[in-house]
């Protein structure tokens, strides 16, 4: 063969991988038709949190500065200068084509240009950006293709719309915005997009947006949202047909019925799609899922021998340290010593950050799903102490004696009954305590922590507020290493953070 290992996709997951291999003195080659570093250095993770980081400072001038003795915050924040923001952004993301490029060089791993397409299971074609055909074999295949973004069908929707890959190549900061989506690139867009200065109307399919989070964090962020001037229409059933008027502006009909004028940008964002349809993989012996991702063990192992998959191209955890870790566990495993023979990376309690305004963190089951897995006649939320300022107080918790006997009467005593316990805190992060605003009205971080079993374990963590982003991948550690909610409680907190709150919830 041409190569011990060869990888179709140079973007996180298969860089990551295909410099591991090479670690280990293989022959390794990455096929890649498009610019090196994927979704995340292109089009997804690293422009996208620019844009984040500018939409953070025009929020800090309009709504933050004031309140510690700045002035002037407002109208600064209407002088951004997009373009100059863009050639910056751009330039960042062009650097890093560059260093992954140099890596490559560093570690032996040839760099192949062009569209991969199996002509058997250890024969891959690659046309070149000239037409050009050349062909390679290869022991052992990777594909690490990704994924990308999905344009629903309508009457003039997929010529009037663009995509999040469309977003970073905006040439000026629209006035009106319609943002299609419920998921974490519609939310994240928005938010942007309304604190640099535009109109945004976001076009959700049901009632909410992040359905499929913890409801303490997507009705928080649906709050939070509406505060911050974001226009949420919902039960749309999605978009129907748009239209182009006189004027260059769109007009957006719903699938319910309902009209939206005056667009001058329609950014979709339902969802992502694998890329899969030029690589021929039938010719290789690769199944896919009925939806089209390459099906997958736990071992990254296709349903042919020699190929093996990861990344958003098998839509399992769609994050771009997942697929490095996959990557990494995958070279391991295939080319390292004995010790990593049944290296394989874990998929469970993976942390998660969305950055919206304010940022989301989460990891671990959310509460309806961990209801589902451990029963919802085990859920408590917590014994809550009453007092009464009567003469004498009084002083009381939990059941009283006439309900405990109507509860347990005809009890029996069952070990298999796992108890679930959630622990719940909303307060304003101390930021905004100078704010000259009623307390009700400063914004709030929402925390919960879901512990199940006799031992209370921590099986979910989520936040939402200011700091969520960093404060999770500590946390992240502590849950996959077993954590209880005693080793939290057990820990002493740095004040003042809001951080300390996840150790000191309830234990005041």
């Amino acid at each position: 063969y041409d190569y011990d290992y060869l990888v179709i996709g140079g973007g996180s997951g298969g860089i990551a991988s295909a410099k591991r291999a090479a670690s280990y003195g293989k022959k390794v080659a990455v096929i890649e038709k498009a610019r090196l570093g994927g979704t995340c250095v292109n089009v997804g993770c690293v422009p996208k949190k620019v844009m984040w980081s500018a939409a953070t400072v025009a929020d800090t001038l309009k709504h933050d500065a004031h309140h510690y003795g700045f002035s002037g915050g407002v109208e600064a924040a209407s002088t951004l200068d997009w373009p100059k923001l863009k050639a910056a952004r751009d330039a960042y993301v062009l650097r890093l084509n560059g260093i992954y490029a140099s890596g490559f060089t560093k570690a032996g791993v040839e760099d192949i240009r062009g569209e991969a397409t199996f002509v058997d299971a250890n024969t891959v074609e690659v046309k070149a950006e000239d037409g050009s055909i050349k062909t390679v074999t290869s022991d052992k295949i990777l594909v690490a293709t990704g994924g990308r973004p999905h344009i629903p069908a309508g009457d003039g929707v997929a010529e009037n719309v663009i995509s999040s890959d469309g977003f970073f190549d905006l040439e000026e900061l629209p006035k009106v915005a319609v943002v299609v989506g419920a998921g974490y690139i519609a939310v994240e867009l928005a938010g942007v997009l309304n604190s640099l200065g535009t109109e945004v109307h976001l076009v959700v399919r049901k009632a909410k947006a992040l359905r499929d989070f913890d409801p303490m964090i997507s009705d928080a962020l649906d709050t939070e949202m509406i505060k911050a001037g974001v226009h949420i229409h919902r039960n749309t059933g999605g978009i129907s047909k748009i239209e182009v008027g006189e004027d260059g502006k769109k007009q957006v009909t719903t699938v319910s019925g309902d009209t939206l004028y005056g667009a001058d940008v329609v950014l979709m964002a339902p969802g992502r799609i694998p890329n899969v349809e030029y690589l021929n993989l039938d010719k290789a012996g690769v199944e896919l899922s009925h939806k089209n991702h390459i099906t997958v063990d736990e071992y990254s192992n296709t349903s042919a021998d020699n190929i093996y998959a990861l990344g958003d191209v098998c839509g399992k955890v769609e994050l771009t340290p997942m697929a490095i870790a996959a990557g990494r566990r995958l070279a391991d495993r295939l080319f390292g010593p004995e010790k990593y023979k049944n290296a394989k990376v874990s998929y469970d309690l993976v942390p998660t950050v969305v950055f919206t305004h304010p940022t989301i963190g989460t990891i671990g089951l959310t509460e309806p799903k961990a209801v589902d897995k451990y029963g919802a006649e085990k859920v408590s939320y917590d014994l809550v102490p009453t007092v009464v300022f009567t003469h004498p107080t009084i002083g009381t918790i939990g059941l009283t004696e006439p309900k405990a006997v109507d509860k347990y009467k005809n009890a029996k005593v069952s070990y298999d009954l796992v108890p679930l316990f959630v622990d719940t805190s909303k307060f304003a992060d101390s930021h905004y305590g100078i704010f000259q605003v009623d307390p009700e009205n400063k914004p709030k971080t929402h925390m919960k922590v879901i512990c199940a079993g006799e031992e209370e374990k921590v099986v979910g963590i989520h936040v939402i507020g200011k700091g969520s982003d960093e404060m999770m991948q500590g946390f992240g550690v502590a849950l996959k290493m077993g954590a209880t909610k005693a080793d939290l409680d057990s820990c002493i907190a740095i004040h003042p953070t809001a951080g300390e709150e996840l150790v000191t919830m309830g234990t005041w």
